[in-house]
């Protein structure tokens, strides 16, 4: 029977593919009138750069039909067609079409979503081509197959949804009344309209955004190069995007293009309430800029609430209030989770919180290296795992969902008092169950269990990983780097330390907090392991190495070209802000080098070796007689007796910029002047105005932005001033950097007097004690 079943198979299948005309064939990027997309049917962009199709934000169970990028790992939809009209059968729904437009039928046939043209006029040939910039377009004729060009009829482009994308328009077109604008999604499940709008201004040259109608922040005018209100954008400009305003008596829009057809760059209204210039770096989306600050929004913190921006979460309650209890989390640590219902790439556990805190219909979340995922309604299937257990993770569950149990009515005191009883008695014993269990696996690493964040290796496992650590990336003052691979193929990057003098306990809890620490500009550690004396992390391995190798010892064909010098620059800035101002604690990096600055495969910069000073004893509240910090970068104050803060950092940045400005070790001899040290030729040059682009590396040949090195070049004085309250913070330098603010001469730093003696090594740093902070 088997024998005679296979046969008519076969030919059933052969039947359906010769005669269903219908089925869109895959990858194609064109629609005809003779075909429909249907389930998981796509139609992609010639170049592959975008997709279309059906999708499900989230756990929701409705479809919509969207466009979505292609080649990147996490998927990112820029327009969706049915917003208001969601469907709940994406196999029996069709996107087809009809009468000469594009037009969406749900599981009945009804027609949820269309292009709207007149039927009027014969356009029986139309098709929809997805072009490789994203747009989606109904066109008339067969374009590159007829004769006459293809003429288009309806734009996505046109009709946006909360995404801007370059070469669209945003504006308003004076004859036909109608006006291109981004409206916010709902949350991050619901892309239906949300509260904000991004939208021209009609009476004056600018752009708005609103709240319910209401005008909140304003893009200011047109210069004729920015607009005033958004002074990114001249910074912007210089890294590569192009901007145009045009304003006549037909129509009035704003459109910016990328000169660099491989950069992916996206703006987008976000259900925040703030319009932010997204970059891709590889591994997510990197916030470029962004406009107003999020206390500019209208009611973000809600009732009685009070924002603070520079602290995060933003939102706090006025004295004598306390946040409403839907706002109120329990922890519940070693649990099996159920599958998330959505995922957010944020920087901390505070922001999945406020994520899940300002969704009304968040009910649960959980926070670590995975991303933030949180779930809506009830949550089913949780499973008690152990917190020794690999797949244990700690959910935060609103108590709000279950107010009967923990807040409960007069007539379930009884209940309640029993149940609080039992739970106790239970937790009791779980609790010793664990203490054991724990007691019995602290001695050794473990078989890579899950400490918070991290993975406990085994000695031996990475022993073997690094074929006995022969593969060596560099080193350090703490410790020596291997390259190694994990038995799932994954490239790690293993740091054995030196002269850590913690104990286990603390060496955990200190190496837990560094790695709950995320951010794109930060080097992700991954595990450690501790065993005896032997005590090892395990970081993310970054394929083109660290900055000095790019900086001093590059052939031609690797030369960093100023614009990623630059970007290179702000990076390490804004991962520098992160350390000293996001996080729980403040951490102080005590080392910046170019060794210690990691490029990814984008060229992106990761700063390293972050939060390591604390294990090796370093106490910052006095002079240290045995520093690890490198020569030539090190702050005047380390040999002071003053206190160290995070300004012994903003020097060591400002003594890096110097080198990414030249090209080469601060303490070789300048090509100008053997006897000076560079960062002293390059602040005299700076402060009396001399030839600023003399001062760059010479195989650059003078090809760089002269305003941009000038930046640079005061950024750097301002950052090695000897009085540390002159230095600037570094948020402040990322401003300086953005473009946000303007940065003034700086004096030259008495510190740069410096004179070279026979070897260079030689440094005498004079100082002055009459120098006072401005």
């Amino acid at each position: 029977m088997i024998m005679r079943t296979y046969p008519n198979v076969i030919l059933a299948l052969i039947i359906l593919c010769l005669s269903n005309n219908k089925i869109l064939s895959h990858a194609a990027d064109t629609l005809s009138p003779n075909q429909t997309l249907s389930g998981d049917q796509t139609i992609v962009s010639s170049g592959g750069n975008f997709e279309l199709g059906f999708f499900s934000p989230g756990k929701s169970s409705k479809y919509y039909i969207g466009i979505w990028y292609g080649k990147i790992t996490e998927k990112t939809v820029i327009w969706v067609a049915n917003r208001e009209a969601p469907i709940s059968d994406k196999n029996s729904a069709q996107l087809k079409i009809s009468e000469g437009n594009l037009m969406l039928v749900n599981e009945s046939q009804i027609e949820v979503w269309s292009t709207g043209l007149s039927t009027t006029d014969s356009r029986s040939s139309a098709s929809a081509v997805l072009l490789d910039d994203g747009n989606l377009v109904l066109r008339q004729g067969l374009g590159s197959n007829s004769s006459s060009p293809a003429q288009y009829l309806w734009e996505s482009f046109d009709n946006p949804s909360h995404t801007w994308m370059p070469g669209g328009r945003i504006g308003y077109n004076k004859i036909t009344k109608k006006k291109q604008s981004l409206t916010s999604w709902k949350n991050s499940d619901d892309p239906s309209p949300g509260l904000f709008t991004h939208e021209p201004d009609l009476n004056q040259s600018q752009y708005v955004l609103r709240r319910n109608n209401s005008e909140y922040w304003a893009s200011g005018a047109w210069d004729g190069f920015i607009f005033s209100g958004i002074p990114e954008m001249r910074t912007a400009r210089k890294s590569g995007y192009d901007y145009t305003f045009v304003n006549n008596e037909n129509e009035s829009y704003y459109m910016y293009k990328i000169r660099d057809p491989s950069l992916l760059s996206r703006q987008i209204l976000d259900v925040s309430g703030q319009l932010k210039q997204l970059m891709w770096m590889g591994a997510g989306w990197n916030v470029y800029w962004y406009q107003p600050k999020q206390c500019e929004v209208p009611a973000y913190c809600g009732e009685f609430g009070v924002c603070n921006e520079p602290s995060f979460p933003f939102c706090s309650c006025l004295e004598g209030f306390k946040h409403r209890r839907k706002d109120e989390f329990m922890m519940s640590p070693g649990m099996g989770l159920p599958q998330y219902s959505r995922l957010l790439r944020v920087e901390s556990r505070g922001e999945c919180k406020s994520a899940c805190s300002i969704d009304c219909s968040c009910t649960a979340y959980a926070y670590d290296e995975g991303g933030c995922s949180l779930w809506d309604g009830g949550i089913l299937n949780l499973k008690w795992v152990g917190e020794g257990n690999s797949s244990g993770r700690t959910i935060y569950i609103r108590l709000s969902a279950y107010s009967s149990v923990f807040r409960g009515q007069k007539s379930d005191k009884g209940v309640i008092i029993g149940a609080a009883v039992g739970c106790s008695m239970v937790v009791l014993v779980m609790l010793a169950v664990l203490a054991a269990m724990w007691e019995r696996r602290r001695r050794s690493c473990g078989t890579n269990k899950v400490e918070g964040s991290l993975v406990a290796f085994k000695y031996k496992d990475l022993q073997n990983a690094t074929k006995n650590f022969s593969d060596k990336l560099g080193g350090g003052g703490f410790g020596s780097v291997y390259r190694g691979t994990l038995p799932n193929s994954t490239v790690v990057a293993v740091k054995k330390l030196e002269s850590v003098n913690q104990g286990e306990k603390q060496f955990r809890a200190e190496v837990g907090t560094i790695g709950t620490i995320q951010h794109v500009n930060l080097v992700r550690l991954l595990g450690l392991c501790r065993e005896g004396k032997k005590q090892l992390l395990v970081y993310e391995y970054l394929q083109n190495g660290s900055l000095d190798l790019h900086l001093f010892k590059a052939d031609e064909s690797k030369v960093l070209d100023w614009s990623m010098r630059y970007q290179i620059a702000l990076g390490i800035a804004r991962g520098l802000v992160y350390l000293h101002e996001k996080c729980r604690d403040c951490i102080i990096h005590c080392d910046i080098k170019p060794e210690n600055i990691l490029l990814d495969t984008d060229f992106c910069p990761k700063v390293g070796d972050f939060g390591l000073a604390k294990l090796i004893g370093r106490d910052f509240s006095r002079v240290l007689t045995t520093m690890r910090g490198t020569r030539g970068y090190l702050a005047p104050e380390w040999l002071s007796g003053v206190a160290i803060t995070t300004k012994a950092d903003v020097y060591s940045y400002g003594m890096l910029l110097f080198e990414l400005v030249s090209g080469r070790r601060n303490t070789e001899l300048s090509a100008y002047d053997t006897a000076n040290f560079f960062p002293s030729l390059a602040a005299s040059v700076t402060v009396n105005r001399g030839d600023i682009l003399g001062l760059l590396d010479n195989s650059l040949n003078g090809d760089a932005d002269e305003e941009e090195v000038s930046t640079i070049c005061k950024v750097a004085c301002w950052c090695v001033q000897d009085d540390e309250h002159m230095r600037p913070p570094m948020s402040r330098v990322v401003q300086i950097l953005e473009g946000v603010v303007a940065v003034s001469l700086p004096p030259i730093p008495q510190g740069l007097k410096v004179l070279l003696a026979a070897r260079p090594e030689h440094i005498v740093f004079f100082t002055d004690s009459t120098t006072t902070a401005n």
